[in-house]
């Protein structure tokens, strides 16, 4: 379960680590490794590894995500109907004895 894949993980992303400390000469002139680390520098320049952008992007079109404006509308708008975003005090940003003062709630 969790736990194995915990573990799995962990010796996974450690164990290359370890042999590439024990024996950096051997680790950097081992052909494969060369191979693996052009492969892995063609993926990181490509994007493809930034996960997060892949699944954002699947998301995106999964839930049908718009812009701000679409749902909350332009500044102008907000004026426009009464619901202006409201001031901020000048003292934003200063903690104070008993919390943050001039809060917009």
């Amino acid at each position: 379960g969790f736990q194995g894949a915990v573990i799995t993980t962990i010796l996974a992303s450690i164990t290359w680590q370890l042999a590439a400390s024990a024996f950096p000469m051997a680790f950097l002139n081992n052909p494969v490794t060369y191979i693996l680390l052009c492969i892995a520098l063609f993926l990181e320049f490509t994007g493809l590894s930034a996960g997060a952008w892949v699944l954002a992007r699947v998301e995106k079109k999964v839930q049908r995500f718009q812009y701000d404006e679409v749902y909350v509308g332009t500044p102008e708008e907000r004026i426009a109907n009464g619901r202006a975003d409201k001031d901020f005090g000048d003292d934003v940003g200063h903690l104070t004895g008993g919390g943050f003062v001039g809060h917009a709630c």
